[in-house]
């Protein structure tokens, strides 16, 4: 099965990205938008996966989720890998809780190496996906636009995150179906 980790945002947080999405479709600009349900923060896509290992993974999680304690993120702008002018993702970041996420991201990625998952060549950056580009010619300057005009009123959307969640991932010709596996709750 085809598996990541991954922390479920709220609804709050949804809507408000759903929002954003909605304005920056008025630029033309040719994305594919992440469903709103489908919005998260990966921490780490892990691909195919036994269900032998899957179980080693839960336990992997378990152990790192008693070590953690829950913190509160905000939202903070919205941007563009690798940068604005040539989108190839379009992405809310994150301000508050950057630092517990990448540090967890950390933890996560060098226990799931020792099961012999490659390690992450880049470095962590907190963001939530919400747009891919597909097209870079087609009303880029006015997507850029649109983006640069969101961020002069920063954003407030915040909320405690308390959990990490394996996730299984099911491709569809209408998009990916994400399936909850295992949930383990912060507990330090």
């Amino acid at each position: 099965m085809r598996t990541f980790i991954a922390i479920e945002i709220s609804e709050e947080i949804r809507n408000g990205l759903a929002q954003i999405q909605s304005h920056l479709r008025y630029s033309g600009a040719d994305v594919k938008w992440v469903e709103e349900q489908n919005i998260h923060i990966t921490m780490k896509f892990l691909g195919e996966v036994s269900e032998e290992k899957s179980e080693k993974i839960k336990n992997i999680l378990a152990k790192i989720a008693s070590e953690t304690e829950p913190f509160e993120i905000t939202i903070r702008d919205i941007g563009a890998f690798p940068k604005i002018e040539y989108p190839r993702v379009i992405w809310a970041g994150i301000d508050k809780g950057a630092n517990e996420l990448k540090e967890l991201a950390q933890k996560t990625d060098d226990a799931l190496s020792r099961l012999g998952f490659e390690k992450e060549r880049r470095p962590f950056a907190a963001h939530l996906t919400i747009g891919r580009v597909r097209n870079l010619s087609k009303n880029k300057a006015a997507l850029k636009e649109k983006i640069e005009a969101l961020n002069l009123k920063p954003l407030t959307l915040n909320q405690c995150i308390s959990s990490v969640i394996l996730f299984q991932s099911t491709l569809t010709p209408k998009g990916p179906i994400y399936t909850k596996l295992h949930e383990v709750k912060f507990s330090k």
